[in-house]
């Protein structure tokens, strides 16, 4: 799968982009990026979406992060849907990253994706496209029909070199 690539936003900051073309028209992506039976696959946060721009979000942790991390099963950190434009378009905050999915139609029954993640820390990038990649595609597998047999987490930690 091709790597993501950094870039620059308009203010200053650094974000990750992603393009990949699938198989598979906007409708059915959609729904992997925005419900919570597809999301726990493959998104590093559990989190169901209320897709009314304004619409204020909650990243709960998810278990295989309380069993390799320890991390504390408690901790949320909060976002907003900046935009939601079904199924093309989808823009929210989490913490203070900004991510958006673009979702163009190919005229062919596939799609064109862009996911884009704006951070505030440099540092972050290489871990989080790792772990993107890694999402990305078990994401990708799904949509395809091929079973998942490996953990996005492994995964990530193999990719870490890719971008490190």
């Amino acid at each position: 799968m091709e790597r993501g690539s950094v870039i620059e936003t308009g203010d200053g900051r650094p974000a990750l982009r992603f393009e990949r073309h699938v198989r598979h028209a906007p409708e059915k992506v959609w729904r992997a990026i925005t419900e919570p039976e597809h999301l726990r696959s493959w998104f590093p946060a559990v989190v169901e979406f209320d897709l009314s721009p304004g619409a204020r979000l909650r990243f709960g942790v998810t278990p295989e992060q309380i069993r390799r991390y320890g991390m504390d099963p408690g901790h949320v950190t909060e976002g907003e849907v900046l935009r939601a434009d079904p199924p093309k378009l989808l823009e929210f905050t989490w913490g203070e990253e900004l991510l958006r999915w673009e979702l163009t139609s190919d005229g062919e029954g596939g799609c064109h994706v862009v996911f884009t993640n704006v951070v505030d820390d440099r540092d972050t990038l290489a871990p989080a496209a790792a772990g993107w990649h890694a999402g990305l595609e078990v994401m990708l597998a799904q949509l395809d029909g091929r079973d998942v047999d490996w953990s996005p987490f492994d995964r990530a930690e193999e990719l870490a070199q890719l971008y490190g």
